[in-house]
């Protein structure tokens, strides 16, 4: 009997509680026709206090007549070409007997002029097939920048071409509609790159059966900027698509002459001058001056241009100077900048910069010639 009382003794208080946290409890503005109290004494706004007194005023609508307007310069964004974001040629179903052919190389021939902002120069390699038996998928790679020029024999089937790089591919040949994949690092394109020659060679065929479902059948290095795939008979004559455009139609747009010829057309306008002994004494003071250059006596009795040092290919810059693209290797050249000119600006390869006023050189090989 006792227990009993507990037990409903207890059962009144949890009613009692209940029933007081339900009285404490603010309605919820989510239940239909209930607002948030606003306090003691507090009431609702009245319909007729929110509601401005008088007509409601809305602004006028302007208009521009011609005579208050004038022209505004706005240049739209160039188009950009979006890469493929997967590595394949969609649509593409090869022949049971179809051949894949690899050509190409680390660089073609090179050009005077650019086609990405690598800072190389663009190189050009001219791809003739002949295959008359079967078609031919062919996948051209190359590490520099490079423009490809596709001709083919006639009774020469081409099904595909998959063309792949570190720099910058472009293609011109090829009729359209041509099933086409190009893919380079440098435009963030979805293959890995690939070239004929050197560590290229090893990743032809994983990039051949991720594309063509097969291996290279053959792989033919180009020379000098050219590539034979198959034996031409003597006398072919190759052809190539009636819109076929001009390599020098890929240059990009506003960059500088490449290589060489960048610099012989700023020594014909003015900007470079050839560097003379007493130019490269000038610099060897100014590092005296500095505490940079080595402590070289006069030298009588020889050829002071090659016993003084005086670098193969060097220039002074008498005015503000872009440097010119490709300047690697053979190709790299000394210049001495003069006093008060701004340092040039490009990149410059294997050449040295090297500045009158304070002794100074910059570039990779300062201090190796």
């Amino acid at each position: 009997m006792k227990r009993n009382v507990i037990s409903g003794t207890r059962m009144y208080v949890a009613v009692a509680g209940l029933a007081l946290l339900a009285g404490c409890t603010e309605p919820s503005l989510s239940e239909p026709n209930v607002q948030a109290s606003t306090g003691k004494g507090a009431q609702a706004p009245d319909a007729a206090d929110a509601m401005p007194a008088g007509p409601i005023e809305v602004p006028p609508v302007i208009v521009h007549s011609a005579a208050d307007t004038q022209p505004f310069p706005f240049e739209a964004p160039a188009k950009v070409d979006t890469p493929p974001s997967t590595c394949r040629i969609d649509g593409l179903v090869l022949p049971a007997n179809a051949k894949v052919y690899a050509a190409g190389a680390y660089g073609g021939k090179e050009a005077d002029f650019q086609i990405d902002q690598s800072g190389h120069q663009a190189t050009t390699i001219q791809v003739a097939v002949h295959e008359p038996n079967a078609p031919v998928v062919l996948l051209l790679g190359a590490y520099e920048p490079t423009v490809w020029s596709i001709g083919w024999t006639r009774g020469t089937q081409i099904a595909a071409v998959l063309v792949t790089g570190y720099h910058r591919q472009r293609v011109t040949g090829l009729p359209a509609g041509m099933p086409l994949l190009i893919s380079s690092r440098e435009d963030r394109g979805p293959c890995s790159f690939a070239y004929v020659g050197g560590e290229g060679w090893s990743k032809l065929n994983p990039l051949a059966r991720e594309v063509f479902g097969r291996a290279v059948d053959v792989a033919y290095a180009a020379r000098d900027g050219r590539a034979v795939i198959g034996t031409l008979p003597p006398g072919a004559q190759l052809v190539t698509d009636i819109t076929a455009k001009p390599v020098a139609d890929f240059q990009l747009k506003d960059a500088p002459l490449a290589g060489q010829a960048g610099i012989d057309a700023a020594v014909r306008s003015g900007v470079l001058r050839p560097a003379t002994v007493a130019d490269l004494r000038a610099w060897e003071a100014g590092g005296r001056r500095n505490g940079g250059a080595a402590d070289i006596p006069r030298i009588e009795g020889v050829n002071a241009e090659r016993e003084q040092g005086m670098p193969f290919h060097s220039y002074t810059v008498l005015k503000a100077f872009a440097i010119p693209a490709g300047l690697y290797g053979a190709h790299a050249a000394t210049f001495f900048v003069a006093p008060g000119v701004p340092a040039p600006t490009g990149e410059p390869g294997h050449s040295q910069v090297r500045f009158l006023e304070n002794g100074q050189c910059v570039g990779a090989t300062c201090g190796m010639r």
